[in-house]
């Protein structure tokens, strides 16, 4: 299916104003670069940079807005006889993770940004995560009374993923390829189910 011109020229004009500002925030910091220099680094007006981003400091996420429409449609892709957990896997890990500039972003967060704003949107990212597994669902069970089950599947899988996420942003180290096996372990643990000792268990 033929995507929509405008659609492509929309994501066009953010991953620019993402570059822009990385390459301000690298150079000057967060607090001295405006909004007015990313947007004129980026050859758009001011105001195309609101319609696109609230602030600056929503730049700081877009890697996780860029990541949550790849992997709708990655996760759309996946065969309708696979498992929920193996297609939310495969749609996860088929990402085509630049890691630097990841890297950057998620160092300039935990730098610049108070740690309430990250929780805050982090939130908002596993509930939008939740939301496109729900969608998933749904469109395998589509005639089904399976509501209750769609909803619930979809929030545990999000949920599971963020706590790992949680879990790897406290350590002193943090690669993208522990985050990748912390997410792995965590998909795996959700297929396995619950230890018995009512335990949620990733090994």
């Amino acid at each position: 299916m033929a995507r929509n011109p405008q659609t492509i020229r929309s994501e066009r004009t953010r991953v620019a104003l993402r570059k822009a500002a990385l390459s301000r925030f690298q150079a000057q910091g967060v607090e001295a670069t405006t909004a007015e220099q990313i947007a004129a680094d980026a050859g758009v007006t001011l105001r195309t940079f609101y319609r696109h981003f609230p602030s600056k400091h929503d730049l700081l996420f877009a890697d996780y807005d860029s990541g949550l429409q790849w992997f709708r449609g990655a996760l759309a892709a996946r065969p309708a006889d696979e498992s929920v957990v193996e297609s939310v896997r495969a749609a996860i890990f088929a990402f085509p993770y630049d890691v630097q500039p990841l890297t950057q972003m998620a160092a300039f967060r935990a730098a610049e940004l108070d740690p309430e704003r990250i929780v805050n949107h982090l939130r908002r990212v596993e509930n939008d995560l939740a939301e496109a597994i729900t969608e998933h669902l749904e469109r395998r069970t589509k005639g089904s009374d399976r509501a209750l089950d769609v909803v619930v599947t979809a929030r545990c899988i999000a949920a599971a993923l963020f706590a790992a996420m949680e879990v790897w942003m406290r350590q002193d180290r943090r690669t993208l390829a522990d985050l990748a096996e912390a997410s792995h372990a965590t998909l795996t643990a959700l297929e396995t189910g619950l230890g018995p000792d009512g335990m949620f268990r990733h090994s």
